[in-house]
């Protein structure tokens, strides 16, 4: 009995050393099955973390530009050794373009403030100055404006407070507990407030949650080949080799473009449109949703829907809006990032004290352990 005892108390430790040795590996896994990840896909999550020497690898569930980081990791090796065209790889980075743009979406039915008036002190900030930038600050005060520190980037202060005064900015902020939220406003005031130099932010009730759109269009310039859909049953896998009407893509997304082409469009018309792009073959198949025409220029630009379009197509259409964005949205992306980067030190901080609770919990199981086999020991013994 007391064999059986014992046996079992040291299994128990056992237990309990593995659980902590290997707690970080053990939270990734169960964390990537939680998101729909299958094990072959999670372990390859894994080795690109450890690669890239994160310190915290869950990252890659819930950062933007870490998950940007390992599809285009994923990308880069496929076609290293040959495999991009293959089905399970396209799958697989399919899978994590969806899995971007729900983090995007996680908080898109959640309620949270409507008024910079509701926003706290000390709370970080993210401004951007067209042109000059990416710049940081903290709120001092709210009251009728919204006080803030003088912005800084990179640890240097490059504009005077008065500098500031007049000029529209863009805010960025990630709210503890809530969300990221962005809002434009302008700087109405510079002042000497306690003793430190602030400048003044009208309030504003229009706030957006940050990256609230589905899909991100990217601006362009491609010339495409435009046919329309005849048949109920199109052909995905068929390549048109006569000339269609000729016609301009403006900006692109996974979902759908906006089209300029001669005469005047009509709404609800089923078309395809074929175009090279990153020297690959572009297909997508859809819907004309609505139609702006010039009369004067006897031109149209078609929204056009995108119903259907195959993975590695849609894939290399992703690659080429994340990659060439104009600097107003690199801007843009930048603020994104630097709040993302305060979301997850908060989230850390949080982690850090449960993983300071979490430790007290197993010091104290280690010692009720301990405790457990002495007493055995001591029965033995008495025995």
């Amino acid at each position: 009995m007391f064999l059986v005892l014992l046996i079992t108390a040291v299994c128990f430790l056992i237990f309990i050393r593995l659980v902590v040795v290997f707690k970080d590996q053990i939270n990734f896994f169960t964390m990537g099955q939680d998101k729909g990840f299958k094990f072959s896909e999670i372990l390859l999550l894994w080795k690109l973390a450890k690669n890239a020497e994160l310190e915290e690898p869950s990252s890659l569930y819930v950062s933007v530009p870490t998950l940007n980081m390992a599809i285009s990791k994923i990308v880069e090796e496929s076609q290293e050794n040959g495999t991009e065209s293959e089905a399970k790889v396209q799958d697989f980075i399919s899978k994590l373009y969806e899995y971007r743009t729900k983090i995007d979406l996680d908080h898109e039915n959640k309620r949270g403030i409507e008024s910079t008036k509701f926003l706290d002190k000390g709370q970080r900030l993210r401004l951007i100055l067209r042109g000059s930038g990416v710049f940081v600050s903290e709120i001092l005060s709210t009251g009728h404006d919204l006080i803030i520190r003088v912005p800084v980037k990179k640890g240097v202060k490059p504009l005077d407070g008065s500098e500031w005064v007049n000029r529209d900015v863009s805010v960025y902020l990630w709210r503890k507990g809530d969300a990221g939220y962005v809002f434009d406003t302008r700087v109405t005031d510079a002042e000497i407030f306690q003793g430190q130099s602030a400048i003044h932010l009208a309030h504003t009730n229009k706030l957006e949650r940050a990256q609230k759109r589905k899909s991100v269009r990217g601006e362009c310039q491609i010339y495409a080949q435009l046919y329309f859909i005849e048949s109920d049953e199109p052909v995905f896998n068929e390549i048109e080799v006569t000339p269609g009407y000729k016609c301009l893509l403006e900006d692109i997304s996974e979902d759908g473009a906006l089209i300029r082409t001669g005469g005047k469009g009509q709404p609800n018309i089923r078309i395809k449109i074929q175009f090279e792009l990153d020297d690959k073959l572009i297909v997508m198949f859809g819907v004309i949703r609505a139609v702006e025409y010039n009369q004067k220029a006897n031109q149209s630009r078609l929204h056009f829907e995108c119903l259907h379009i195959e993975k590695e197509m849609r894939n290399v259409i992703l690659n080429y809006i994340y990659r060439d964005l104009s600097e107003e949205k690199k801007e843009v992306l930048d603020a994104l990032v630097q709040t993302e980067e305060d979301e997850l030190e908060e989230k850390q901080a949080e982690k850090i004290e449960q993983l300071a609770a979490q430790k007290s919990l197993e010091e104290k199981s280690t010692q009720l352990s301990d405790d457990f086999i002495e007493d055995l020991a001591s029965e033995s013994v008495g025995e």
